[in-house]
């Protein structure tokens, strides 16, 4: 997980707002992923409020979707099952705009256990009250935006949530360009390309196998074939990405073909067969 530290801040009263010290970088990054569509869960105990904030988050044109929770346990239900679920699946949440008072738990007791997750969203605090910020930072906060909630404010925090969502994925890029990500046991590992034998299509889902075992992933082999192609995986059936130079032999048996990767023999679909051959024989040279 990468964690994104706040900058140093302070709360203009007259203004109602909270400003970071370092604007220079904002303004910089400022059209930064302008295609960024986000995930929004909004949680707050009294309606009234709650049905304002989803309207102006519903208003803004950089929020895919803005969904409601009354109270901290219905939020923590629906995040963990978004976290679950993985951040392609149509639940997953970007940010939270969260409320800090709240019968039962408070924001701050849901953004503590949320540090807890593999993967959480981020956090945006939605409040009257000015005294929380500095725990909230510590929480690492995205934002604290003060009620009544402004437009122009709202609006603010939304950037600064797109610039990070978009700043976590792009390190995410950067880091499995030679590592696919896959969860074990509620903790998100990075397991080298390199390491991976065949690729397995299970519907909306990718197994990798390795010689270590297979992982599930929430990719679409599609997805893996075009993001793998140059690094030497070919397609040798619809349901089947393989390493060239992890293919043991290629074997022929009454005008169908296979391939034996380890233990494992994988049928080529008759579309394939052409195609894989000729690439097989250019890799030996002959």
């Amino acid at each position: 997980m990468v964690h994104h530290h706040a900058e140093p801040a302070y709360l203009d009263h007259a203004g109602g707002t909270l400003r970071q010290m370092n604007h220079s970088r904002h303004h910089a990054a400022k059209h930064l992923n302008s295609g960024l569509m986000l995930r929004v869960l909004a949680v707050d105990d009294e309606e009234p409020a709650l049905e304002e904030l989803l309207y102006l988050l519903r208003a803004d044109p950089r929020i895919l979707s803005a969904e409601g929770a009354t109270g901290a346990t219905e939020a923590l239900r629906r995040i963990g099952g978004a976290v679950d679920a993985g951040p392609e699946d149509p639940s997953a949440i970007d940010v939270v705009f969260l409320d800090i008072h709240m019968a039962g738990l408070t924001g701050l007791d849901v953004a503590q256990l949320l540090a807890g997750f593999a993967a959480p969203p981020l956090i945006v605090f939605v409040t009257a009250h000015e005294g929380f910020a500095v725990h909230a930072f510590d929480l690492k906060a995205v934002d604290y935006v003060l009620k009544p909630v402004r437009r122009e404010r709202l609006a603010e925090a939304v950037r600064r949530v797109a610039e990070q969502v978009g700043e976590r994925s792009a390190s995410v890029h950067d880091a499995s360009a030679d590592q696919v990500a896959v969860e074990l046991a509620g903790v998100i590992r990075f397991v080298p390309v390199d390491d991976i034998a065949y690729a397995e299509a299970q519907g909306d889902y990718a197994r990798l196998h390795t010689e270590a075992g297979s992982h599930l992933v929430r990719i679409p082999l599609t997805t893996l074939e075009e993001r793998w192609r140059s690094r030497g995986f070919v397609r040798i059936h619809r349901r089947h990405l393989v390493a060239l130079n992890r293919i043991d032999e290629l074997r022929l048996d009454a005008g169908s073909m296979s391939v034996r990767i380890g233990d494992a023999e994988l049928a080529v679909s008759r579309r394939h067969t052409r195609a894989l051959r000729d690439l097989l024989m250019r890799q030996t040279g002959r």
